[in-house]
């Protein structure tokens, strides 16, 4: 096909849902850590303009040396003194808003950043509040990609595949994750071009399924307009995203149940999930997990370890006494880990069964 590199990015999934406050940032970030553990190298990926995913991998100090938001070499020496840990930002690394401030400016095309190294086997794509200014970049290029004459727009609408796609290659990604806004604009859409597959973090409640009757048929719409519309007149000097934004399946984030919000109202919402799932999101055609099995796991409710967590910077199953996980809590955070592998483990095992020929590095022992 033309425009598409077999060789460019394995698999990258996007986490996505029209609803926010379901604990999306919370979910990659942590699978993120979970797939490192397994063995796999992989690459976060900040694409939500709150960059809420980049702020919980780094600390202030780092988001403000990242941002330049430095006051003085004075300022800058002074904080690194009182620093705790050294900084993971190093000279050669940006944000996603710095890659594309060319196509912004109308200077150029994308600039590469390295990518931060959070350990071994883990870094980050780094997001920044000034993206939201490409929204309107990738709105007006939007269209005028279609005839596939105007480069310039089909460089715009592809820039952060492109930027994704070197960066897995400079940090030899097996597993790339995607972390985007809970919107329906033109940032998620290109943002979900580069997705081989998405998946959808879900609270059992009505405003979850209203997110699922909206975001269906507009995935199914921008895979349909750039495969059949745009990619095959992509020029092949283009590195073009083949779009498939497969749907996965979905996570059921469980809330802190309420004294106003009884078991009943929660068990009447969760059952209906799967029905929309079906109709507003695979549209009843290709359905490769059917039946009940688009309901990849549920999670239980962690907020007792969260502030822990942020404090310690580490993921939740990472938490030791020292850290105040002591007593019944250090019992939690093994619960927490046990849930969190055995999600990372299904995800992986349905990435191979959407195309075990392209994916069989996705293999987790």
């Amino acid at each position: 096909m033309d425009g598409f590199d077999p060789e460019g990015v394995l698999i990258s999934l996007a986490l996505f849902n029209n609803k926010g406050g379901v604990g999306k940032t919370t979910l990659t970030y942590h699978l993120a850590h979970m797939f490192q553990r397994l063995g796999l190298n992989v690459l976060a990926v900040d694409l939500d303009p709150q960059s809420n995913l980049t702020a919980a991998f780094l600390s202030e100090d780092d988001l403000a040396a990242l941002w330049n938001e430095v006051e003085s070499p004075a300022w800058k020496e002074r904080q690194q003194k009182l620093s705790v840990s050294p900084s993971r930002v190093s000279p050669g690394a940006g944000t996603v808003a710095q890659s594309v401030q060319p196509i912004m400016d109308g200077t150029g095309d994308i600039e590469h950043f390295t990518p931060i190294r959070i350990t071994e086997g883990l870094s980050l794509l780094s997001g920044d509040l000034e993206l939201s200014a490409f929204e309107e970049k990738l709105s007006d290029a939007w269209p005028r990609s279609f005839p596939g004459k105007d480069l310039a727009a089909i460089r715009t609408t592809t820039a952060f595949f492109r930027i994704i796609d070197q960066a897995a290659k400079d940090t030899r990604a097996d597993l790339v994750l995607i972390d985007v806004g809970p919107n329906l604009g033109a940032i998620n859409r290109a943002a979900l071009l580069a997705a081989d597959a998405v998946l959808m973090p879900l609270a059992a409640d009505l405003f979850s399924l209203r997110g699922l009757r909206n975001l269906g048929p507009t995935l199914r719409e921008w895979r349909s307009t750039w495969q059949d519309t745009v990619l095959p007149k992509v020029p092949l000097e283009i590195l073009a995203p083949e779009g498939r934004m497969t749907p996965l399946g979905y996570v059921i984030m469980q809330p802190t149940m309420r004294l106003d919000r009884p078991v009943k109202a929660y068990r009447r919402w969760l059952e209906r999930i799967p029905s929309v799932f079906e109709t507003a999101v695979l549209g009843r055609e290709n359905q490769t997990f059917p039946g009940d099995q688009y309901e990849i796991s549920t999670l239980k409710n962690y907020q007792s370890l969260m502030p822990l967590a942020h404090d310690a910077r580490k993921p939740m199953f990472d938490l030791r006494s020292a850290d105040g996980a002591i007593g019944s809590t250090q019992a939690y955070v093994q619960r927490c880990y046990t849930d969190f592998k055995v999600l990372a483990e299904k995800i992986a095992d349905r990435l191979n069964r959407l195309d075990n020929r392209r994916f069989p590095h996705l293999s987790i022992q």
